[in-house]
Parts: C-alpha cells; sequence; structure tokens
C-alpha cells in the first residue's frame, strides 16, 4: 500500500533580490514517506529547513523540483504542482496544519476562529439566522468549545477576539483550530510552543487520538519529551540516521 504522504527529491530555493539575485538552497534533495497513523518528527538544528518543508507540504511555498504525492479520496495529487484551486480543496478536506503563530481576522471570537474551520470543511460558512445553517453553526460552535475546554482556555474567553490574548492563549485557539477537523495528513510546526506543562500533556494526548484515527503526521518538536511521547520516527533533513523512542 502507498503511504499517504510519499516525497521524493525535494528542492527550494529562495532568491535574495537584495544580494544581487543569489540563490539560497534550503531544500536539497529531501525524501521521505508518512504512513497513515505515523507521526514523523523533522529534527536536526536550525536551518536545515525543517519549516520550510512543511510550508512546501502545506502550499505556502512552491516546490522547485521532485514531487509530494498525497493520497486522498480523489486520488493522487502532487503539491508540488497543485493548483491554486486544488491547495484550497485540499486545506479543506485533507490537510490539517497548527504553526507557531495564530493568523485570524480581527474581531473574529476564539469560538468562531476555531468553528469556521470546521464549517468551511462542511461545505462553506453558514448563517446563524438561517434554520439548518443555524443549526450547523451551533454545532460547530459547541464542538470548537469542547476543544477550547479540553485545551483550559478560560471560557470567559470563548467569545473574545484572540488578538488580544497571550501567546500561550492564541496557541491554544490555534491548536484546537488545527485539531477540530480529522485530517489525512497534519503539518505542525512547534505545536506546543508557548504552553505550560499541562496543556502539553493535552496535545500529546490530541496526537496520539489523530494517529489512532489514522492521520499521516509530519511534526517540528524542539520539546523533546513531547517529540518523545508521540513520535514514531525521527528523519533529519540532514540525512543523518536520527534514533527515536519506539511508542
Amino acid at each position: 500500500m502507498k503511504p499517504t504522504l510519499g516525497v521524493r527529491g525535494v528542492h527550494k530555493r529562495f532568491t535574495l533580490h537584495l544580494r544581487g539575485g543569489t540563490q539560497l538552497a534550503v531544500l536539497n534533495d529531501v525524501s521521505l514517506d508518512v504512513r497513515s497513523g505515523e507521526c514523523v518528527a523533522l529534527v536536526g538544528p536550525s536551518g536545515q529547513g525543517k519549516s520550510t518543508l512543511v510550508k512546501c507540504l502545506y502550499g505556502s511555498y512552491g516546490i522547485d523540483e521532485g514531487t509530494a504525492l498525497l493520497q486522498t479520496e480523489l486520488g493522487e495529487i502532487d503539491l508540488a504542482r497543485a493548483t491554486p484551486q486544488q491547495v484550497r480543496a485540499l486545506r479543506r478536506r485533507d490537510i490539517g496544519y497548527v504553526s507557531q503563530f495564530l493568523r485570524a481576522l480581527p474581531r473574529v471570537a476564539a469560538q468562531d476562529v476555531v468553528a469556521e474551520r470546521l464549517l468551511d470543511t462542511q461545505g462553506g460558512m453558514a448563517d446563524e439566522d438561517e434554520g439548518e445553517d443555524g443549526l450547523r453553526v451551533a454545532a460547530a460552535r459547541e464542538a470548537a468549545c469542547a476543544l477550547l475546554r479540553r485545551l483550559n482556555l478560560p471560557p470567559a474567553l470563548w467569545s473574545l477576539p484572540p488578538a488580544t490574548f497571550s501567546g500561550g492563549e492564541q496557541q491554544r485557539v490555534n491548536i484546537a483550530r488545527g485539531f477540530i477537523v480529522p485530517a489525512r495528513l497534519l503539518l505542525l510546526d512547534e505545536p506546543t510552543a508557548s504552553l505550560d506543562a499541562a496543556n502539553r500533556r493535552v496535545v500529546t494526548q490530541l496526537i496520539d487520538e489523530a494517529k489512532r484515527a489514522g492521520s499521516a503526521i509530519v511534526g517540528i518538536f524542539h520539546d523533546e519529551e513531547v517529540r518523545d511521547a508521540v513520535a514514531t520516527r525521527c528523519v533529519s533533513l540532514a540525512r543523518e540516521t536520527v534514533p527515536c523512542p519506539t511508542n
């Protein structure tokens, strides 16, 4: 059976326009497989391109060479050649992402930042004043609040915009948004940054639940305790052999 994600020979370069167009090679011939139920941790010193690879898989950066084949219900899609329309559809349906920083519209309540991801997966935003749409909104908010409660975000904050929250509070909203929809491919870039020990344990539980549900996970974890708890394999982009605990 094919892996959920098969990356072969991926290269990524950036052009430094302020330095005479110098080419900076960040990813060089990167290959890896990730199967359903696995959490592959990208490891190694800063500057090896771990976050760049995650952003390439999410479609934030283009891939210059190579392939990144994702198995979906609609067939195999090469993320290196996906159109913008395909990328948007994959983000709704197949790819989840937790970044280091929350990016949310101003004046949108935390519960709606999380619920919007679920509603988008169900076919777009709904009108809370219209019959069945109203029921969808209510159910999405209920699911969002359940995750925020689990992540120990105080209920008094759920109806407030997260722009004014602390870094740790914003990250919990970010995590809830990333996990509210089951993902075929789940991308995690420092998901436990800014979190206390209790919430790191909650995130560890969420990752384990996603693995059991069949997600293929690619993660960056500078918190070694979290990485050792959730990773099934570790991969260094410097092509070193890296020991990883067996879970």
